[in-house]
C-alpha cells in the first residue's frame, strides 16, 4: 500500500497530457487542460530564469521547443512568455500561470531542472509559488543539492528522487540521495528491476516510472513499480498503444 495514495492512484501526463508535439505541444498550458480534463495527473518541469522567477519548460535551451538559440536562463520570463511554442499559439508558461490553471484539480508532480552552482533561490521560490495552493503537489529532481535546499527551506510537499541507471555505482549515489528523507522516486521503467528500487520499495518508498510510451512498458511499470509517468497515448483507451 502507498503511503502516498494520490500520488499513485492515477496515470501521470507527462509534461501534460500532449500529442507528441503535433497539435498539443509538451509543458503547455493546453497540454496541463487537456490533462486536466481527463483526470490525469501532471508531470511537468520547471526552471528559475533570469528576473528569479519560475517557468514551466524542460530543455535547457531554447532551440528544440522554440526555433531560437538560447539559454532558457538567460531570459526573463516576460520574455520567454512572447515565444511561441511549436508554432502554436501558445507561450512559455510561468509556473504560477500553470497553478491558476490547474487550480487542485489533479495531482502535480513537478521537477525541478537544477544547474549546479546556479541555482541560489531555486528552491525557495518554488515553494513561495506554491504557497496557498489547494491540491495535491509532490516535487523531485535528479539533482540531489535541489533536493536538500528543499528540505532546509521546510518543503511541506513530498519530494522525490527523479533516478535512473542500473549499475551499482548508480545505486550508491542514489542511496545517499536518499537519505535526505525522500518521499519517493520516479525511476526510468528500463532499468527496473534492480536492488536499490526493489530495497526501497521494501521500506514503503511508492515508485513511479518514467516515460512509458507502449503497452509493454505500462506492462513492466506494474508488476515492478506503483504507477506510470506516460506520454503518447490515451491510458483510459485499448492496450493496443502507439508506440
Amino acid at each position: 500500500m502507498s503511503t502516498l495514495p494520490w500520488l499513485t492512484e492515477r496515470p501521470i501526463a507527462h509534461r501534460g497530457f500532449h500529442d507528441m508535439n503535433h497539435a498539443i505541444w509538451e509543458n503547455t498550458l493546453a497540454a496541463f487542460s487537456r490533462a486536466a480534463d481527463a483526470g490525469f495527473a501532471i508531470e511537468c518541469d520547471v526552471h528559475i530564469v533570469a528576473d528569479g522567477n519560475i517557468v514551466v519548460f524542460h530543455d535547457d535551451t531554447l532551440d528544440r521547443l522554440c526555433g531560437i538559440s538560447g539559454d532558457v536562463r538567460d531570459r526573463t520570463s516576460a520574455e520567454l512568455g512572447l515565444l511561441t511554442i511549436g508554432g502554436t499559439a501558445e507561450r512559455i508558461p510561468t509556473l504560477k500561470q500553470m497553478l491558476k490553471l490547474v487550480d487542485g484539480r489533479v495531482p502535480l508532480v513537478i521537477e525541478l531542472k537544477g544547474r549546479q552552482g546556479e541555482d541560489d533561490g531555486f528552491a525557495e521560490t518554488v515553494l513561495d509559488d506554491l504557497e496557498g495552493y489547494k491540491g495535491h503537489v509532490a516535487l523531485m529532481s535528479f539533482d540531489p543539492w535541489v533536493l536538500k535546499d528543499l528540505k532546509v527551506a521546510g518543503s511541506p510537499y513530498p519530494l522525490g528522487l527523479t533516478a535512473e541507471g542500473d549499475q551499482p555505482e548508480r545505486f550508491f549515489a542514489h542511496d545517499e540521495a536518499m537519505q535526505l528523507g525522500l518521499d519517493f522516486i520516479s525511476y526510468h521503467y528500463g532499468h527496473l528491476p534492480n536492488p536499490f528500487i526493489t530495497a526501497q520499495r521494501k521500506l514503503g518508498i511508492p515508485v513511479i516510472t518514467w516515460t512509458v510510451r507502449d503497452e509493454a512498458a505500462r506492462r513492466h511499470t506494474f508488476e515492478q513499480a506503483d504507477q506510470m509517468t506516460f506520454e503518447g497515448f490515451d491510458p483510459r483507451e485499448s492496450p493496443a498503444l502507439v508506440a
